[in-house]
């Protein structure tokens, strides 16, 4: 299952900053590629080093990192899903101050949850989960296109975005291949739980109200 948008609304605005974000993403894994199991063991999160007052600077760099073609795909994809309409119902800097927070949080609860663990952590799924957690709050009726597999055939269906964000939740508890010899780890989920929490708590904090009351007087 692909989600292709949101079926139910388009963005008024060219989402600049979702862009962005997909660009950085796609220029960092780029620079994975080229300088390998240094550059990543460098630029990840580890939670024992995070702990002892160590790198602090990778709770950032690490949610524009990724362990495989697959995960930055998957990630890029739900970024694009769901990040255009938030960014309008916050603005510009508020969705990218409210990006950067909620990947911070979702890291640092993975953190919390195996403090001495020395498995590095990367990947933009607790951001992202935070912009889904948003996404159900301020859109919470709307429905997501999105290309289905059967086999090896596919259709489009329209599918309520809290169905489709749980499926996705699933999905990121795996990691298929790696482009470095980093480990996903085994409580990774906590940072997905954290980002969404985060999301779903902060989305009208970080809103709009005159963004939310034209995307209102358009419907």
């Amino acid at each position: 299952m692909i989600p292709l948008g949101d079926e139910t609304r388009r963005p008024s605005r060219f989402p600049v900053v979702t862009a962005a974000i997909i660009a950085v993403n796609a220029l960092v894994f780029v620079l994975e590629l080229v300088n390998g199991d240094a550059f990543v063991a460098r630029w990840s999160a580890v939670p024992a080093d995070i702990v002892a007052g160590r790198h602090p600077e990778t709770l950032l760099t690490s949610m524009f990192m990724h362990a495989s073609w697959s995960h930055i795909i998957g990630n890029m994809v739900f970024l694009w899903a769901f990040g255009p309409e938030i960014e309008e119902a916050m603005n510009p800097v508020r969705y990218a101050a409210f990006y950067l927070v909620g990947g911070v949080v979702a890291m640092l609860a993975q953190v919390a949850a195996d403090p001495a663990s020395t498995i590095p952590g990367l990947g933009a799924s607790g951001a992202i989960a935070a912009v889904m957690g948003a996404f159900l709050i301020t859109y919470p009726r709307d429905r997501i296109r999105s290309l289905l597999f059967f086999g090896w055939f596919a259709r489009v269906a329209y599918i309520p975005a809290v169905l489709l964000i749980g499926f996705w939740f699933l999905t990121q508890l795996f990691s298929l291949g790696a482009v470095a010899d980093v480990q996903s780890g085994g409580v990774a989920y906590l940072a997905h739980i954290g980002g969404a929490i985060f999301g779903a708590v902060f989305a009208r904090l970080f809103e709009d109200p005159r963004r939310l009351a034209e995307a209102a007087n358009d419907d």
